[in-house]
């Protein structure tokens, strides 16, 4: 089996435009989560949420690109250039050909939706612009991406809900492992903060009104973010036969189904997909020093995860640190993992654990080192990111500072 190597990465999500700023929050503890500025904010009870700051479309497209592509799109293509950037690749000819882009996304092109929903409903226009569909399909990002970039190689989106983007991301690792390409653009995007996306949420009963607070015993719900983080996934030998700056290595991945229930957890489904992880990456459990958690912040949710931690490593997981950073950025949904995958990097490359900020009172059915408050100094060598989503699906990624 061929190994995999992540040689590029680029987001933009409510703590930063790029990788480094986003990083530089992580490490101070910083919230991305504020007042909505969406329109009809005053007609919902949910006003807060992750949303993209000082983000103008047309400081990086132009019009004609604008009326094609959805602000999730958008987003990942923004995130996309600065991976590829970083990578140094080019693709042309062969490499071209044995490249390719699987991105995650739950929502697809919603505002697109939500816009034009409400200019037939509402405002009783009887026509809509001619690109809607393109513009709103949930591949439109995965194939403007591979567009834009020349990649000819296997190209599709995963809609897994909150466990797209480790879906998307586990599928481009496996296809790299296995020889079928050499390289893959991989990650997710969402962009889900329009009225009817919040709505929708709201109707859940499952979302915050005043802050993202998981594992702690005073949390309350979820807070819905947006943004994209995208890598760019290598074969290990040919990124270090050209020189590749390599940030992390992806080692295992595991995906499984509760088969249970729509909306609640399940135990023994996300145990299965942690244990899976690590034996597909044939590690030992004690090696594992962080997890990035699905920590989404409802009662459901974490109690569920420190369980199913608990039960795949029993002793060991007393040694574990766990956060959740959707404390700070909210939950992206489908582009959520990839963006968390972002915290594992730094904990295996600079040996900085982003901490769970929010943290107020100890829970006992959440009893494990969450990393309150504070970004922590370790040494960590291997690192899990867990995602859970909706439906019952897991999917769990497990790398190896290089």
């Amino acid at each position: 089996m061929k190994r995999v190597a992540i040689t590029g990465a680029g987001t933009i999500n409510p703590l930063g435009h790029k990788v480094s700023d986003t990083l530089e929050a992580m490490r101070e503890g910083r919230c991305g989560i504020g007042p909505l500025d969406i329109r009809d904010v005053e007609r919902l009870s949910v006003k807060i949420g992750g949303q993209v700051k000082d983000y103008d479309e047309h400081a990086h497209f132009n019009r004609q690109q604008i009326a094609l592509l959805d602000r999730f799109t958008q987003f990942a293509l923004l995130a996309a250039e600065q991976a590829i950037n970083q990578s140094g690749l080019e693709f042309s000819g062969a490499a071209a050909a044995q490249s390719g882009v699987i991105l995650g996304t739950s929502g697809g092109g919603l505002s697109t939706q939500d816009d034009n929903y409400r200019a037939v409903y509402e405002e009783g226009k009887n026509r809509v612009h001619p690109f809607v569909v393109p513009k709103l399909m949930n591949n439109s990002a995965a194939s403007h991406l591979s567009m834009q970039w020349n990649l000819k190689g296997p190209s599709f989106t995963v809609a897994t809900a909150c466990a797209s983007s480790n879906h998307a991301m586990g599928q481009a690792f496996h296809m790299i492992r296995s020889g079928m390409t050499k390289v893959m653009v991989t990650g997710g995007s969402e962009s889900m903060l329009c009225f009817g996306g919040v709505k929708a949420w709201e109707g859940l009963r499952v979302m915050s009104k005043d802050a993202c607070r998981p594992f702690s015993a005073t949390r309350n719900g979820m807070v819905q973010g947006e943004g994209a983080g995208v890598f760019v996934f290598e074969e290990m030998g040919r990124a270090r036969r050209r020189g590749a700056e390599i940030l992390a290595e992806v080692i295992g991945f595991a995906m499984t189904s509760d088969a249970s229930d729509i909306v609640m957890p399940s135990r023994q489904g996300a145990a299965r997909a942690i244990k899976g992880a690590v034996q597909d990456a044939r590690v030992d459990l004690t090696g594992i020093g962080y997890i990035n958690a699905h920590g989404t912040g409802t009662a459901a949710n974490d109690k569920t995860e420190c369980a199913a931690v608990s039960d795949v490593f029993g002793a060991h997981a007393d040694n574990l640190m766990i956060s959740s950073t959707k404390s700070m950025h909210g939950h992206l949904i489908g582009g959520t993992s990839a963006v968390e995958l972002l915290a594992c990097i730094m904990a295996l490359r600079d040996g900085i654990i982003a901490p769970t900020i929010g943290y107020e009172e100890h829970d006992p059915e959440c009893a494990l080192d969450v990393v309150p408050n504070d970004a922590r100094e370790a040494k960590v060598e291997m690192a899990l990111s867990n995602a859970f989503a909706f439906g019952g699906l897991n999917a769990v990624l497990a790398l190896k500072a290089v």
